[in-house]
């Protein structure tokens, strides 16, 4: 799976101009996640699309989110939850990740649940602490479903244009693998420099990919590159 986060970028425009010359090759499930207002722009397309966020709520008094059954009338198939941005900016928690997690699972969709730790908690050796807390947040109340993905993304590598070392991600993805069985995704600073080597590591199911899906013929070599390497 490749999936490319498209953040708080493109407009149903430049998401239609995208998708327009976006072809996704054979044998790799590619996912587009942009923002709210262009997930109908880009679901219309027929690429699968995911949204950013999703609410546990089916309805109800919550200004400014959005529910499963709105997201699955406009034909959008998943969403990501838990991202590194939502915990930082917006207050998200374990908990709240574990109820959007359960929800949309239940109502359907599709979920990308991302995991993670920061700089500081890397520097202290916290790594697999703040992992097994957020992971079995996510496993108790979903399990190993068929429709989950967890997404290891290394907070101090988001937006940074650092990346993990490949024995850093090899080791995080074997031991989130160690705690649910289901694919794991690698996301920080994807790029085509650097995909070959990531996503040829034995437990990286593929990507969620940042600022490098934004151009089309940056996220399509990337998704280039996942497709060789799976035939």
């Amino acid at each position: 799976m490749i999936a490319g986060n498209w953040k708080m970028f493109k407009g149903p425009r430049e998401a239609r101009d995208f998708v327009a010359g976006f072809e996704p090759p054979g044998g790799v499930n590619v996912i587009l996640c942009p923002a709210y207002a262009s997930l109908a722009a880009v679901a219309e397309s027929g690429v699968p699309t995911y949204a950013q966020n999703v609410h546990w709520a089916s309805e109800g008094a919550f200004t400014g989110e959005v529910s499963a059954p709105m997201l699955l009338e406009l034909g959008v198939q998943g969403s990501i939850v838990g991202h590194s941005e939502r915990r930082q900016h917006f207050g998200e928690t374990d908990e709240t990740v574990a109820r959007r997690t359960v929800s949309a699972l239940e109502a359907g969709l599709g979920v990308i649940a991302c995991v993670g730790e920061s700089e500081e908690e890397r520097e202290a050796g916290q790594t697999e602490l703040v992992l097994r807390l957020q992971v079995e947040s996510i496993r108790d109340v979903a399990g190993a479903h068929e429709r989950l993905v967890i997404a290891y993304e290394p907070v101090w590598a988001i937006g940074t244009g650092k990346t993990a070392t490949p024995q850093q991600a090899q080791e995080a993805h074997a031991f989130i693998k160690s705690l649910v069985d289901v694919p794991v995704l690698y996301g920080g600073s994807v790029k085509p420099e650097n995909a070959d080597e990531l996503l040829s590591l034995e437990d990286v199911d593929g990507a969620l990919v940042g600022g490098a899906s934004l151009d089309v013929d940056s996220f399509t070599a990337i998704c280039q590159t996942a497709a060789a390497i799976r035939s």
